[in-house]
């Protein structure tokens, strides 16, 4: 009597036309609330500080010490961490997922704690070669901000370790939304510290630099308790010995060199744009504010939903391969509606954008202007940055963390040399004043997207076969963009009627509805998915 061994079927915990998208959404809305939340403490900071010389000061040191944060928060976090505690939490491992779990709070508090220190004791160092152009008072008073700083980045790194357990149970909502009480708390003391300091922009700076410290211990106190409950055996300690521990250490080192990588092409950004006349650092960062506004909504909801759905997925090798192809092939169709628009906006309407969002105060129409120029540079490369945040969730899944590593450095390589010639050499060769760099130096960074995404999809197709990407559709999404950008365009200089910032508001609504519009009588399917789900919401 002979037995036969069936292929076990691949199971996931997730469809991907259904709860992928229903996860993504609950990712989207924590995202947007977090981020509309950073788009008004930016509004507020544009009316107090506009493109001023403390501005500049404010934004380059709070990129500083930002890199712990994104070099330990939750990139890394995700990519190593959550592939190992979803598998065990689908295994209903409590006791092992428990000590994990503290075993990386642990080992994160204590890595954490020593580069903060180094930080606040070598922040003269760090200020010297990092924004290099500063000098004098404003060199100082950046060193004195990136010190304030520190600690509270090493606080946003907990935060990020509470996203990745609470993201591992699917509670997506009140990770993504915890950053709106840091943005508030930053809010707060910026309408504070206006009255208290007067017309002094070093001293609110000061205050400001504060008021992050105290909304970043805000935010990881507001998931904790959250955590606690979903992690009812958390036993903290080194777990040195433990297998899954090792798993996620030898993981986290690719992925902590990646970040890192990525961090040196962000520092690399602020110390040319030091070197290029007065409000560029400034102008940078408020550009980079409304483009990370699509890359968190969609790159980020998408990719987030469906890393610990992949990672959980079990089978045989074609059938994983199957479900992960018709994964991604779904989420690059969510991306694409979304992001196509997103990019078409900054290049026809950046400055609607802008002055919805910054035009106050301090921050006048040609502030408008010069952020338009950054923003239409970014957007380069925006649908290369969303959609191959996807692909590199695959990756992560299937517990291959090199492959990212090595076109990451790719892309920064490019980034650092394209960035170099675009920002502080294209603009003479051109003709142009030199402050235009900034717009080279987003668009540099662009091209090296699109390099890096063309690797990432060449390898995930390798190993899971080739996922099928509608042409029509993509088509279908460019023109509908093409020509509410061109309506929206129109309607902004020709027929005005309204204030400024109303009239802006109404600008962005036509955009939106003429692409909705068309490509809902295109019979796009994501549109018809769009507007019945809004549908379904209003009748309950």
């Amino acid at each position: 009597m002979s037995a036969t061994t069936e292929p076990r079927p691949a199971t996931t915990p997730a469809d991907p036309g259904d709860r992928g998208g229903r996860h993504a959404f609950l990712v989207a809305t924590g995202i947007f609330a977090s981020r509309m939340a950073g788009l008004v403490r930016q509004r507020v900071f544009a009316h107090y500080f506009g493109l001023s010389a403390a501005a500049d000061v404010f934004s380059a040191a709070f990129r500083i010490p930002n890199f712990l944060q994104n070099v330990f928060g939750e990139g890394v976090l995700s990519a190593s961490f959550i592939p190992a505690y979803a598998r065990l939490i689908a295994r209903d491992d409590e006791e092992e997922a428990g000590r994990l779990a503290g075993a990386i709070a642990a080992l994160l508090a204590l890595i954490v704690s020593v580069i903060v220190l180094l930080g606040v004791l070598g922040a003269p160092a760090l200020t010297g070669i990092l924004a290099g152009g500063f000098e004098g008072e404003k060199r100082a008073l950046t060193v004195r901000l990136v010190r304030i700083l520190f600690p509270g980045a090493g606080l946003l790194v907990l935060s990020a370790w509470c996203l990745g357990i609470l993201n591992s149970h699917r509670r997506f909502l009140l990770s993504y939304m915890a950053p709106v009480i840091w943005n508030f708390a930053m809010i707060a003391t910026l309408v504070v510290g206006g009255r208290k300091v007067g017309g002094s922009l070093d001293a609110l700076a000061v205050w400001l630099a504060w008021g992050s410290v105290v909304g970043s211990a805000l935010q990881f106190i507001v998931q904790l308790p959250s955590v606690l409950r979903l992690v009812p055996r958390l036993r903290f300690g080194l777990g040195i010995g433990s297998e899954h521990v090792g798993e996620v250490v030898r993981s986290f080192g690719p992925v902590f060199i990646g970040r890192g990588v990525s961090q040196i092409s962000a520092f690399v950004d602020v110390v040319i744009a030091s070197y290029l006349p007065t409000g560029a650092v400034t102008a940078i960062s408020n550009a980079q504010t409304l483009y990370m506004l699509p890359i968190s909504l969609f790159g980020m909801a998408v990719s987030a939903a469906e890393l610990p759905a992949m990672s959980a997925v079990g089978g045989d090798e074609a059938s994983v391969a199957a479900i992960l192809r018709a994964r991604v092939a779904a989420g690059l169709r969510r991306l694409a509606f979304f992001v196509i628009p997103s990019g078409v906006a900054f290049l026809a309407i950046g400055d609607v954008l802008a002055t919805i969002v910054f035009r106050s105060g301090r921050f006048t129409a040609d502030d408008a202007r010069y952020v338009w120029a950054i923003l239409a540079g970014s957007a380069v490369g925006l649908l290369a940055a969303t959609s191959g945040r996807l692909y590199s969730s695959v990756l992560y899944a299937r517990r291959d963390t090199r492959t990212p590593l090595r076109y990451a450095i790719v892309r920064v390589t490019l980034t650092i040399v394209l960035g170099y010639l675009f920002a502080l050499h294209l603009p003479g060769w051109l003709g142009r004043s030199e402050r235009w760099g900034a717009s080279g130096l987003t668009a540099s960074a662009g091209i090296a997207a699109w390099v890096e995404f063309a690797l990432l999809r060449r390898a995930v197709q390798r190993r899971i076969g080739a996922v099928e990407v509608s042409r029509r559709n993509l088509v279908m999404l460019y023109l509908s963009a093409v020509v509410a950008g061109a309506v929206a365009w129109w309607e902004w200089r020709a027929v005005r009627v309204l204030p400024r910032f109303p009239s802006a508001v109404l600008t962005v609504a036509i955009y939106g509805a003429v692409y909705l519009g068309m490509t809902a009588l295109l019979r796009v399917p994501e549109a018809s998915a769009f507007v019945n789900r809004v549908a379904r919401r209003r009748a309950r």
